[in-house]
């Protein structure tokens, strides 16, 4: 959009310098004060529109100019500038109805793209391809407009195609390299997406240093750089939510949200969608509560991300609200059909179920399950039929492992409702049934390590699934889970393994120190875990003299190692040795009892700003912040310490 240089109203060289500066905030700021003490100015009226226009701030931008289509109908510009604004606010049928006010002197080419845009927007893509096949076949943005469509109906690499032809047209365009990267991103071609993001990210920190890009995730504290055309144009903020979905996709978690902070600076209230939603995704697990709000916030937007709607509603689900999200089920049954697979309403229908009855959704679950497992034994059977064809043979692969994805969630489900239960033999046998699709997928190993360890007279078969996950890690343990290691060790001591728990556990130790002397103030808990469910089960066995004393040296130092997590372990401990005393089914020596005691005074120092448990993010009624702490929960078991044994303070 060029700016109109209209000169009726005086305006000093500062506003036009500011423009030129890309400083359109302030621009406006003095624009709008001027267009108030000089009604109905033309001047101020097109300025203003153009600034808004360039802070991608359409809303405003339409209202400038609808009233300059009214006080000046004769310019046609105006009307196609009120259109384009109609259009990037998302207000389609106004902008199609704005564009009907076109005449003849404007370009025909102009209007038709218009148009097939907001039929674009609209989802009407039949009508927008039949007004993008009226453009001319020699037109650069014919192939663009051709790739979008074909991107929508799912021909990848053909998008893909049109997409880099027009680029050996146009030349390079950060928007079109953006769009090649999406092509490969959904072909689950990352390796290439990457590539194409990289590119995009480099010219940008190269040719637009203003935009502070990376400084956030450095530490330095930079202002807002605004939703402006420039940030727009550069597809900076596109690449680098396609750049974080992919390192999620990947599980690189960290990273995922790094590429998030190393975008341009905006506050919160600039955020587009997209960015908004994959925040809200990437911090779930730091902070649900916002989150939440995050998701509930865009579900009432329009137009909002589409997995927006799936996302929320699993994510209640994982944290067990199944009452909100039926309800969000029931106030949104026009977005299911819209926003759901199959696959995913049944399977959404099944979790809900689970809280009600747990033998219905068992069965939900079932049924899911049998399509699935058909679907993995026709793609197993293709597979073999094309063997030799390694285009097709690559398709298989690809198509097995999504069916699989979904496949593996619904076998999960279905174990819960019996590991709940604690009914570990049944679980053992959902998992032994799914052996023939699962039996190398790290999901279903584990858990099986997990069911197998549960049953006390399996640590044998336990250590077959867990010492892979173990070797796979081995030159970085600390990249396995603590309760895998954990696990693990307490297998090879049940089994008369002891040198071998030795050797892991030194290694883990050898780790952690590594890491302690790189970054002193670091918490690491892996080796304190492994102790203290080391120290778990002599408890479980009766051995308290021996199994307190190792959960006591675990947490030392207190200022490292006491966390939440271990504070649950070690608590359980002490709270299952006070009921046998209170039973007087064990007796303690005085020593061991001093111990505990200076324990609990240790953990009552420096637990002051320790949680004692974890809060459910939308709880409604929290416990007082005074309570949960690990320094209130220690004091309150010294003192029935103190009841028990009958010691004084």
């Amino acid at each position: 959009m060029p700016l109109t240089m209209v000169k009726d109203g005086e305006y000093t060289a500062t506003v036009y310098k500011m423009i030129k500066e890309g400083r359109y905030g302030d621009a406006i700021h003095i624009l709008s004060k001027e267009h108030q003490k000089h009604a109905k100015s033309r001047a101020a009226l097109s300025l203003l529109g153009y600034c808004y226009y360039h802070m991608q701030d359409f809303t405003n931008a339409a209202d400038c100019y609808e009233q300059l289509t009214q006080l000046h109908p004769e310019v046609e510009d105006y009307k196609l500038y009120y259109a384009q604004s109609l259009y990037g606010a998302c207000a389609f049928p106004e902008a199609m109805k704005a564009t009907f006010l076109l005449d003849s002197t404007t370009s025909h080419s102009k209007m038709i793209k218009l148009q097939a845009a907001i039929k674009y927007g609209e989802e009407d893509f039949s009508g927008a391809k039949t007004l993008v096949e009226q453009l001319p076949q020699d037109d650069p943005d014919c192939d663009v407009d051709l790739g979008c469509l074909l991107y929508k109906e799912g021909e990848y690499e053909e998008a893909c195609k049109k997409f880099m032809s027009s680029m050996n047209v146009l030349g390079y365009q950060p928007d079109l390299a953006y769009n090649i990267a999406l092509c490969y991103y959904s072909l689950k071609q990352y390796a290439a997406a990457l590539k194409y993001i990289a590119e995009i990210i480099e010219r940008g920190i190269r040719e637009h240093p203003e935009l502070s890009i990376g400084m956030t995730t450095e530490g330095i504290d930079v202002r807002s750089v605004g939703n402006t055309l420039v940030l727009h144009e550069t597809a900076l903020i596109e690449a680098f939510n396609l750049k974080s979905a992919i390192e999620y996709q990947l599980k690189n978690y960290a990273a995922a949200q790094e590429a998030l902070t190393d975008m341009p600076p905006r506050s919160e209230e600039e955020l587009d969608p997209v960015t908004l939603h994959n925040q809200a995704l990437m911090n779930m697990d730091t902070k649900p509560t916002e989150g939440f709000e995050k998701f509930a916030f865009l579900l009432q937007q329009n137009p909002f991300p589409p997995v927006t709607f799936g996302n929320l509603l699993l994510l209640y689900c994982k944290y067990e609200y199944f009452d909100l999200a039926a309800d969000v089920l029931a106030e949104n049954a026009h977005l299911t059909y819209k926003f759901l697979t199959p696959y995913l309403f049944e399977f959404l229908d099944a979790m809900i179920t689970c809280q009600t009855a747990p033998e219905e959704a068992f069965r939900k679950f079932d049924e899911i399950a049998g399509k699935l497992t058909e679907q993995l034994r026709k793609v197993t059977k293709q597979e073999a039929r094309h063997n030799r064809d390694d285009d097709s043979l690559k398709k298989y692969v690809q198509d097995y492992d999504e069916v699989l994805e979904r496949y593996i969630p619904v076998l999960m489900a279905q174990a819960k409702i019996y590991w709940n239960r604690e009914n570990y033999s049944t679980v053992e046998k959902i998992f032994h049934k799914s052996l023939e699709f699962c039996n190398e997928h790290d999901t279903w190993k584990l858990n099986v390590a997990h069911v197998l360890f549960m049953q006390d007279n399996k640590y044998k078969e336990a250590i077959g699934f867990y010492e892979p996950i173990v070797k796979k890690h081995y030159e970085n343990i600390l990249n396995v889970s603590a309760i895998v290691l954990a696990n693990l060790c307490v297998s090879y001591i049940m089994t008369s393994q002891n040198e071998e728990a030795e050797e892991l556990m030194r290694k883990i130790e050898k780790e952690e120190e590594q890491i302690s002397y790189d970054d002193p103030d670091k918490k690491i808990f892996h080796l304190c875990i492994v102790n203290l469910v080391i120290g778990t089960l002599y408890c479980a066995k009766g051995n308290y003299d021996f199994g307190i004393s190792r959960v006591i040296k675990s947490l030392e130092p207190y200022n490292k190692k006491l966390g939440t997590d271990t504070w649950f372990y070690a608590k359980r401990c002490f709270l299952s040795l006070l009921e046998n005393m209170a039973k007087h089914m064990i007796m303690l020596r005085d020593s061991v009892v001093q111990e505990c005691i200076q324990f609990l005074e240790h953990c009552e120092l420096y637990g002051k700003d320790v949680p004692a448990i974890i809060e459910q993010p939308l709880e409604e009624d929290r416990m007082h912040i005074g309570k949960n702490t690990v320094t209130y929960e220690s004091r309150l078991i010294k003192a029935l310490f103190y009841e028990v044994t009958g010691w004084n303070e």
